[in-house]
């Protein structure tokens, strides 16, 4: 199999990239419409509150909406390649949420656990590090064109100290 070299990655590594960034991006992005919007049988802004206000967070509207929106936005903006590190960002601070939520539930997700969280965040991270891929809109944005890792480390920074923020002013 021949494939074409092209800035550092190959057309098979960037299809990948592709597929992990629409998948996660467009699973995020559901997950962020039945928060906000009650879609796809989501409780919407009132019952996605609710779950907040009973883990513990104060300003539990102001929660459901900023995770709702961070998924949506963060999830769109990663599957079309779009500031894929703050894409990333916005992923790992809602996971990061997310994980201390479930943190005394165990590991495994059949027992309520943070196995699935933990895996959204990793991948999250992964593609904050590695970049986008060639199928990506940065590709248009001169800054991002070539990736930089300090960007994608940046990134990942990012996301943690925005969830742990949160954890630590609102929960």
């Amino acid at each position: 199999m021949v494939t074409t070299e092209v800035r550092g990655t190959t057309t098979t590594q960037d299809s990948g990239l592709l597929l992990l960034r629409v998948a996660i991006g467009l699973i995020m992005a559901a997950h962020g419409a039945q928060q906000l919007l009650g879609w796809f049988g989501g409780g919407g802004i009132d019952g996605t509150a609710a779950f907040f206000a009973s883990s513990g967070y104060s300003a539990a509207t102001l929660m459901a909406v900023l995770s709702g929106l961070s998924h949506v936005l963060g999830g769109l903006a990663l599957a079309v390649g779009l500031f894929t590190p703050l894409a990333a960002a916005a992923i790992i601070g809602t996971m990061v949420n997310a994980i201390a939520v479930m943190w005394g539930s165990g590991f495994f997700a059949s027992g309520g656990g943070i196995e699935y969280e933990l895996f959204l965040t990793v991948v999250a991270a992964g593609l904050s590090l590695t970049g986008p891929g060639r199928y990506a809109l940065d590709r248009n944005v001169p800054a991002l064109r070539e990736h930089r890792v300090g960007f994608g480390v940046a990134g990942v920074a990012l996301g943690v100290v925005a969830g742990v923020l949160v954890l630590a002013l609102f929960r």
